[in-house]
């Protein structure tokens, strides 16, 4: 039983992975909208999906306690605005042809996840996880000097992720993957009505001028998001952490893939040097994790004292 939940578990990581993989794909559907105006509807799309999701489930109920629960409350706005920038970020790179740095910042965002656990919840870091970083600095700076600019939609992309994953580990405990996903993301909807009021104002309603399918690829945006969302919270609850690990390069992986080979963006080899150290950074990484996750499973278990 326990092989068949772990195959399941593998299986839908896989699915949710595959989904974000493919999203870049989705958005390239959407040119000629504002990327503002995109996020914007996105917004919305998802708000009235979760809506649905939580009715579906019956978990109003759940929904009402946490909204009695201020700790929680601000840390899903805060964990809300992280993921609107990342949103932002992303819709603003794919429609302008830079879907390659998309990928490089979620190839990156393990890193920095490390970095901010050292930073902001003091965590201490073990030999390779510093050799990792220390080549993941050194790609950084192999970019910066082969383009003469810094990769900062691939920093803000890793950077905003990693937060919305830092706060998100903050109520994990307390708050269903539901719930919090349709609580942070009501919390952005000022933001994203300011949104579409100022791209309105500045280029019109750019969704007015595509053609009806895009209109309702646009409108569909709330599926696309909420569906990857619900399966790795289901694959979350079945497999161990290591594999979770492995499976999430499959999105920029396939991000990249379809940057390269399909929309044509150029990968010379300063690039590829790059992201052959990144790669270099993530296989210490995960080999360190795979060890860490054997020698704990090794380690005898401790007694609980006496009451």
């Amino acid at each position: 039983m326990r092989t068949t939940e772990s195959g399941r578990g593998l299986a839908l990581a896989v699915g949710a992975y595959a989904v974000w993989g493919v999203v870049p794909a989705y958005v390239v559907l959407m040119q000629g909208v504002a990327a503002i105006e995109l996020v914007g509807w996105r917004v919305l799309a998802s708000v009235v999906v979760a809506a649905l999701i939580v009715t579906a489930v019956r978990g109003w109920g759940a929904l009402c306690a946490v909204l009695r629960d201020r700790r929680s409350l601000l840390a899903l706005g805060a964990s809300g605005l992280a993921i609107l920038v990342n949103w932002t970020v992303f819709a603003y790179a794919v429609l302008s042809g830079h879907i390659i740095e998309t990928s490089l910042g979620y190839f990156l965002n393990p890193i920095l996840s490390i970095v901010l656990a050292v930073v902001v919840l003091h965590e201490r870091l073990r030999p390779a996880q510093w050799v990792a970083v220390g080549i993941s600095v050194v790609a950084v700076v192999v970019l910066v000097v082969a383009y003469r600019s810094f990769p900062w939609i691939a920093i803000l992309l890793a950077l905003a992720f990693s937060v919305y994953g830092l706060l998100k580990k903050q109520v994990g405990a307390r708050v269903d993957a539901i719930t919090g996903f349709t609580l942070e993301t009501a919390a952005t909807v000022p933001f994203a009505i300011g949104m579409l009021v100022v791209s309105t104002i500045v280029a019109g309603p750019t969704i007015l001028d595509v053609p009806p399918l895009v209109q309702l690829a646009v409108v569909g945006f709330g599926v696309v998001t909420a569906v990857p969302l619900m399966l790795f919270s289901a694959a979350a609850r079945r497999v161990s952490l290591t594999t979770l690990g492995f499976t999430q390069y499959l999105a920029p992986i396939l991000s990249l893939l379809f940057g390269w080979l399909v929309m044509g963006e150029p990968m010379p080899p300063e690039r590829l040097i790059g992201f052959g150290l990144v790669w270099l950074s993530l296989a210490v990484l995960m080999v360190d994790l795979v060890v860490a996750e054997g020698r704990r499973r090794r380690s005898p278990a401790v007694p609980a004292p006496a009451p």
